[in-house]
């Protein structure tokens, strides 16, 4: 594709320079480049295959979860839309790559799981798989972003501006990351 037809998300954002740092989410974070995020779910059909939608769908459709924008696709494509402008106002970055980097340093390694022996049940420290690891990173994400709303006048995309940078910087005062921090240290002392 030539220059003049490179797809660029909301014909702004290029996908070109954007990867993964970390190698075991590389294959997990979609970077397929697209104009706007709504793949109308193809994916749903087969197993795993959510991993092949881009990671800004990803984001959206987090975004749609019970609450404010419960099932409203466009609203939350607004705010992501926004949002990014804000990033890019802030940092002078691409945000679809501050998206990813915040998407790595919120992904949590670590997590405990309850295992019942001869009538005790403890805790044991497992690893966490990588799809599960961006799957919870992107709920982390959204969750802090939406947390941060109720109660405020700031609106939902500036609080996703700022949650999304914070995490990119790997900053504690993220919820995503600290939520990530605390996963973690409860696996560690559980080992």
């Amino acid at each position: 594709m030539s220059k003049s037809q490179e797809m660029k998300l909301f014909g702004k954002w290029s996908f070109e320079g954007v990867e993964a740092e970390t190698p075991g989410l590389k294959s997990y974070i979609s970077l397929k480049p697209i104009y706007v995020p709504h793949s109308m779910g193809r994916h749903e059909h087969g197993r795993f295959r959510k991993s092949q939608v881009n990671i800004v769908e990803r984001l959206v459709n987090n975004l749609m979860r019970p609450g404010l924008s419960a099932g409203k696709k466009t609203r939350a494509i607004n705010v992501v839309k926004n949002a990014f402008e804000i990033i890019h106002l802030r940092t002078g970055k691409n945000p679809v790559q501050i998206l990813v980097s915040a998407v790595e340093n919120s992904a949590p390694c670590e997590d405990t799981t309850r295992l019942g022996y001869g009538g005790v049940t403890y805790h044991m420290a497992v690893d966490i798989s990588p799809q599960r690891r961006v799957d919870l990173a992107l709920r982390f994400l959204s969750e802090g972003a939406r947390k941060s709303t109720f109660g405020n006048p700031r609106p939902l995309d500036e609080w996703l501006a700022e949650e999304l940078i914070l995490a990119a910087n790997n900053d504690t005062k993220s919820s995503a990351v600290s939520k990530r921090n605390e996963m973690e240290r409860v696996a560690t002392s559980s080992r």
